[in-house]
């Protein structure tokens, strides 16, 4: 977790997005209290080991395992928290100091806290369940917000891929050995997940949309979401069709795995040290594209969702609904969950990080996968997703950087390396000497290059 992302959320103080607990020891009581306003509410921060003022005070060593372990029990125990909502705090040294950071994201459905439904606002958590239009108007924009939880009564468990649950535990023991999904059986998992719900309209309990996309067959997919399909496509040399094309209708698991084999197959791969790790910055930057093409979609509209390679980009495109519009900067926007509880699933399992990281990672692993390019994304009735694989460098920019690195560099060997005839690049030399930015050393033939 970004340790200055957390020093910067801490001198901002409490919010409606923002809790602190000193929990020296132990946790407070109504640490849950502020969980289930934030999964109602917009979600958000809580952190222990700060006080009210602000102020970091820090947890007792000896004390943050029991701490952890704690968080992750209580989240999910339905007698605490209902629907358990599985929660991964974060330990993060500051200023010498321990806090525990519980990043807490919307939920798309209503929590209670030990029987009473909390709320949040500027001034805290609220008990509001005896406040029954309050509660009702939650439900409400809850239901109308997220087409994941559409409740299918008659859905039953064999309905379900078993082989799905298997790669799930064992994706999530990965991440974490004692992962309570391990040890639940099938439609205990389901429920943990918040993938079994009550309709409100038919007081009838079933498993929801989400939970047919993630573990279903493809025969249920058809049945409850007749046009679900994500379309994947090279189109290189023949541009009016495709070169290669895989047309997927299946649960999102495999989509996901279909996805990653597709770039696999038709982009090279790039390796990077990250510390003393060497990792694939190929399937580093197209995970979280082809996480965000699966998860942060619109699924009852039919509109296709589609991952296309070109000869200079890829692209991605699925419909949406839109809380902007135009391009998003990275460095302000505010990240807003589409399907949190698909967005949940694909988290535990590390397939996709904390809700906002994937716009900065994309933009991150996109400069190391090709130098001087940045991706787009831009918001609207679909969101589309833009990864380039030709530099956006300038010619005149490209040919410093390649004098820089070979004061000897011929204009035949300019010329191949930005990609433009010799007399254009002797035209660049002449403009960039005439502006001062380079300078002739010696006879044309055995003399070099120098950077003013």
């Amino acid at each position: 977790m970004d340790k200055t992302l957390i020093q910067k959320i801490i001198i901002k103080g409490q919010c409606i997005t923002t809790e602190f607990k000193t929990a020296k020891n132990k946790l407070n009581k109504d640490v849950f209290e502020s969980i289930c306003a934030f999964l109602n509410r917009s979600g958000g921060y809580l952190i222990l080991g700060v006080n009210d003022s602000g102020k970091i005070v820090g947890v007792d060593a000896d004390a943050v395992q029991n701490l952890l372990d704690d968080i992750v029990t209580q989240s999910n125990n339905s007698q605490k928290l209902n629907p358990p909502y599985y929660l991964s705090p974060k330990v993060v040294e500051i200023e010498g100091k321990i806090t525990i950071v519980i990043h807490v994201p919307e939920s798309s459905q209503v929590h209670h806290c030990v029987g009473k439904i909390y709320d949040r606002n500027e001034d805290g958590d609220f008990d509001v369940t005896a406040q029954s239009s309050h509660v009702a108007q939650m439900y409400l924009r809850k239901q109308q917000s997220y087409s994941e939880n559409l409740v299918f009564s008659n859905i039953e468990l064999a309905d379900f891929k078993p082989s799905l649950f298997s790669r799930v535990r064992a994706l999530v023991k990965n991440q974490r050995p004692n992962h309570p999904w391990v040890e639940l059986s099938d439609s205990d998992l389901l429920k943990s997940a918040g993938l079994y719900k009550k309709d409100l309209q038919t007081n009838k309990y079933g498993y929801t949309l989400a939970a047919a996309l993630l573990f279903g067959t493809d025969e249920l997919i058809q049945n409850v979401l007749p046009h679900h399909k994500t379309d994947a496509i090279l189109r290189i040399d023949n541009t009016d069709r495709y070169d290669d094309r895989d047309d997927i209708r299946t649960n999102l698991i495999e989509s996901y795995e279909r996805l990653m084999g597709f770039i696999g197959k038709h982009l090279p791969d790039k390796f990077y040290l990250d510390g003393d790790q060497r990792i694939s910055i190929r399937d580093h930057l197209f995970r979280e594209m082809i996480g965000n093409l699966l998860i942060h979609r619109e699924f009852t509209n039919a509109f296709p969702a589609k991952l296309i390679i070109e000869k200079d980009k890829v692209y991605s495109e699925n419909w949406n609904k839109p809380h902007t519009m135009g391009k998003i900067d990275p460095n302000n926007f505010s990240p807003f969950p589409k399907n949190p509880m698909i967005a949940k699933l694909f988290k535990e399992i590390g397939w996709v990080e904390e809700l906002g990281s994937g716009v900065r990672n994309t933009f991150k692993f996109c400069e190391l996968y090709n130098k001087y390019t940045k991706p787009e994304f831009i918001e609207g009735d679909t969101f589309k997703t833009i990864v380039p694989l030709t530099s956006s460098e300038k010619s005149s920019e490209k040919i410093i950087r390649l004098i820089t690195n070979n004061h000897k560099i011929t204009i035949a060997e300019l010329s191949q390396k930005v990609g433009i005839s010799s007399r254009a690049i002797e035209k660049q030399l002449s403009n960039l000497k005439q502006k001062k930015r380079i300078q002739r050393v010696g006879a044309d033939k055995g003399g070099h290059w120098k950077i003013l």
